[in-house]
């Protein structure tokens, strides 16, 4: 077990590192595409006289530092579970989501504030030239190809980091959109389009920030997958021999990975080791066929406890075996006892024991013994069934 155990931790380590490899990379291929065009459009955006144009380089270098703080983020976020973080650090991307729907929206409310005063002072509106609509072409371009990279990468990776990063870029391209349509309208002689495209390109940062944060937010207070998700879940536990019935399934996530608990019920009468047998199935199934999720808890149940359970108040072993020996007393077939089975089932203790052969020649002595244990454990509260086996 501890060798397993071994090299399933360097396994995990080094699929952390990995995944923190292709994230770095990706992510390094956009801050230099993003340092590029956020120089071409604040300085074009200046010589060109385009409002809209600086807007969008400052959405730009948003991205930029984004992109610096989620390869900081990425890097802390893909280590291992340790003792201070059982369930790992997968969280950091969560946070680091929250993060970065602030930095959007904060800019965009300077880009929609700014462009608001120069709406209401008509001397202050410019005049863009054909150049800022060359970079802006660009850019739609350039972005739009970022993000289909991006994105692919983030689906493979399940990286929430990957998946804010590339709607960035989309974003970014929309926006650019947004300008080569108020630049074009400015050069037909509409002279408010490109503060109104400098509006219009704060506006959509703006609710992706919100969606961003949200969506953050959602995962930080543990909401569960969604409906279809959990149902897949559900239908793959189902299939796994020996589960009688599944109940209690929560999910939640963690970064990019989905954390599982669940109870599933199987024949009370299994050994303890055959019930984990099946609870470790289920686990590895979960995890081998169902991509995103990364851990899963199962709690094994000889009934349905959804909720609650209907024997907590029954005593334990020694009480049960300490009240039977009273009752016992002074019955000698209760000395030749080798073994008790406790089964806690519908609110009743039930018992199997195991006597020698001999206590039972023949099928009239072993029904009158049955009887007699059955009448004297009856005496105890709780006690359900007595059946004997012999060996």
């Amino acid at each position: 077990m501890a060798i397993s155990n071994a090299a399933a931790t360097i396994t995990n380590a080094s699929a952390g590192a990995r995944r923190y490899s292709e994230i770095r990379r990706v992510t390094l291929i956009g801050a230099w595409i993003n340092a590029l065009l956020a120089t071409l459009k604040l300085v074009f955006g200046y010589l060109a006289h385009s409002q809209a144009l600086i807007a969008d380089g400052l959405h730009s270098l948003s991205d930029l530092a984004s992109d610096f703080l989620l390869l900081f983020a990425a890097k802390h976020a893909t280590r291992d579970a340790d003792e201070d973080h059982p369930y790992g650090h997968g969280r950091i991307e969560t946070v680091f989501g929250i993060v970065q729907g602030a930095i959007l929206g904060a800019f965009a409310l300077g880009i929609a504030y700014d462009a608001g005063k120069r709406l209401f002072n008509p001397e202050r509106l410019l005049q863009p030239e054909v150049i800022a609509l060359v970079v802006a072409a660009i850019s739609v371009v350039a972005k739009e190809a970022l993000y289909r990279y991006t994105i692919r990468a983030a689906r493979r990776l399940r990286s929430n980091l990957l998946r804010g990063n590339a709607w960035d870029h989309r974003s970014d391209a929309i926006s650019s959109v947004i300008v080569v349509v108020g630049v074009t309208g400015t050069l037909a002689g509409l002279p408010y389009l490109d503060a109104l495209a400098a509006v219009g390109v704060a506006l959509m940062i703006i609710k992706i920030s919100g969606e961003l944060i949200w969506q953050s937010v959602r995962e930080l207070i543990d909401t569960a997958l969604d409906a279809e998700q959990v149902e897949r879940i559900r239908g793959q536990i189902q299939r796994v021999g020996g589960v009688q019935r599944v109940h209690m399934l929560r999910t939640r996530k963690s970064g990019g990975d989905a954390l599982v608990d669940v109870h599933i019920q199987v024949d009370p009468t299994l050994s303890v080791s055959e019930g984990h047998r099946i609870g470790e199935k289920v686990r590895g199934e979960l995890i081998a066929e169902i991509e995103e999720v990364a851990d899963v808890t199962v709690h094994i149940d000889p009934e349905d406890d959804e909720t609650c359970s209907p024997c907590d108040h029954l005593p334990l072993r020694e009480d049960v075996l300490a009240s039977l020996r009273v009752h016992w007393a002074e019955f000698p077939a209760a000395e030749a006892i080798e073994g008790i089975t406790l089964h806690y089932l519908d609110g009743k203790i039930h018992l199997e024991l195991v006597l020698p052969l001999e206590w039972a020649p023949d099928r009239a002595a072993a029904a009158a013994l049955a009887h007699e244990f059955q009448r004297r454990a009856g005496t105890v509260t709780a006690i359900g069934d007595v059946k004997l086996r012999y060996r």
